[in-house]
């Protein structure tokens, strides 16, 4: 569930600092950051050492062949499925078969949800198939399922406008994609508000800008004190027919059968893994992907390769023998298709730490072509990400823009930790996302290469600077 995503329109819009935003650095005395200046100048070789490794030396695609390994011999990872199980075990192996420290597993409870068996069919006005898929937490059918006759909408308020008709029938949600974050409210909240009116189910336009016949999948969120209801994502194409079925007054019969079951909640674990820092090694940056993914596809876009260049960047940092002033952590989360529960319990068992955490970073937009990274963070603490971003002036990657983003990592943004995120070109991010589509095919060694090196040496050089990062 990503409802603190960029949206690729968003994107597009923003302008990073190095291309005219202007902060203001005079919180930090001239002569102090003059200072600090020079110190992250000196990391020039460091830096260039680090991009020839992961981008033409012999780390050359190594994050790429080991996802690949990963999710072609464990699939999908669902949460409270025996994959996520045993994608865990494997992690935590490989993690020590690499010789990082402090491999370790922290317990958390996650949600599990099992899909079962699905069926769609249009009965009227003709035969045919639907393709679903049931959304997250849905309940299912009864054994004999649904059948009912169909409501096509175009919005919430439609929905509501129409309140009378909708009862006892499905309501087809034939919302446009405007973006994914605000689009995203009709996957989440879609079933509720059908119920309000008396739907019997509620099939949603897959939240996506584009479609071969593929529905996409996501959490969804019941709401207290109103009914539930079966809900399922159909196709762009589906949906687009039965509003034009419906604009000729024909009328619609669907049987939808579920088999949809939500469980107690499961246990599992976030799985850590550390370079520990040579001189503060209490202070901490936190590079981070998450583990669990749907249970379609392989989960190597999401979020596959956020979570292997967060791995990777502690190889690179290990493999040229570099021990950084503070500790590095790579934690892959898991839980977080469910709205980041196993990062929310990470949180409140390590609170306690607040003050020792430098940075957390968190990749999960993809590793696609890489532009830059986000950053939330006082303003001092900006005008120094600004100058470790020219690092990666080899690459071409030096911009800097606003706002980080991280299911994962928004606890400790909001306690005011500062937070980073990779951005990439996500254009085609959602055209894949949550579906049958998320396969290691739409992976690309030297995007991920690219992606890597920013990885690492952002998190390298801010741990090793003798000053934490300021804070507001």
């Amino acid at each position: 569930m990503k409802f603190f995503l960029w949206t690729t329109v968003l994107i597009l819009c923003l302008l990073p600092s190095s291309f005219g935003f202007s902060y203001n650095h005079n919180k930090l005395h001239p002569k102090k950051f003059e200072r600090i200046k020079k110190e992250i100048a000196s990391y020039k070789e460091v830096a260039n050492a680090i991009i020839e490794l992961a981008v033409h030396g012999s780390a050359q695609n190594r994050s790429y062949n080991r996802l690949a390994k990963f999710v072609d011999t464990i699939g999908n990872r669902m949460s409270g499925s025996d994959n996520l199980v045993n994608a865990i075990k494997y992690m935590y192996n490989v993690l020590h078969e690499d010789k990082l420290q402090n491999v370790s597993l922290e317990p958390v409870k996650v949600p599990h949800w099992e899909r079962g068996e699905e069926f769609a069919m249009m009965l009227k006005p003709r035969n045919k198939s639907i393709a679903i898929l049931g959304l997250g937490s849905t309940i299912g059918t009864p054994p004999e399922g649904i059948s009912a006759e169909v409501i096509v909408v175009s919005s919430f308020t439609e929905l509501h406008s129409r309140a009378k008709e909708a009862k006892g029938k499905i309501v087809v949600y034939n919302q446009p994609f405007v973006s994914y974050g605000e689009t995203v409210q009709y996957r989440a909240y879609g079933a509720s508000e059908a119920a309000k009116v008396g739907a019997v189910a509620s099939l949603i336009r897959s939240i996506t800008p584009f479609s071969i016949y593929s529905p996409h999948t996501g959490w969804q969120d019941y709401q207290k004190d109103v009914p539930k209801i079966p809900t399922a994502c159909i196709t762009i194409e589906d949906a687009e027919m039965f509003a034009r079925m419906a604009s000729r007054g024909e009328k619609i019969v669907v049987q939808l059968k579920m088999g949809a079951v939500n469980h107690p909640d499961a246990d599992s674990f976030n799985t850590v893994a550390e370079i520990v820092g040579s001189k503060y090694p209490e202070q901490v940056v936190i590079v981070s992907g998450h583990l669990d993914s749907w249970d379609v596809g392989q989960g190597a876009m999401d979020d596959g390769g956020g979570a292997f260049i967060s791995w990777e960047a502690l190889s690179l940092i290990k493999d040229l023998g570099l021990q950084p002033k503070r500790t590095v952590r790579l934690v892959l989360w898991t839980g977080e298709e469910q709205g980041g529960v196993g990062a929310g319990q990470y949180y409140e068992r390590h609170k306690g730490d607040i003050s020792n955490m430098d940075l957390v970073m968190e990749s999960d937009i993809g590793t696609f072509m890489p532009t830059g990274m986000q950053f939330s963070g006082s303003n001092e603490a900006r005008a120094i990400m600004t100058e470790i971003m020219q690092l990666l002036k080899p690459i071409n990657l030096t911009n800097l823009y606003d706002n980080a983003e991280g299911t994962d990592i928004r606890y400790w943004m909001q306690a005011g930790v500062p937070g980073a995120s990779l951005i990439d070109d996500i254009e085609k991010y959602f055209w894949f996302h949550h579906s049958q589509g998320d396969t290691m095919t739409v992976q690309n060694p030297i995007w991920m290469n690219l992606c890597a090196a920013v990885w690492t040496v952002v998190s390298y050089v801010v741990a090793d600077l003798e000053e934490m990062l300021p804070r507001s």
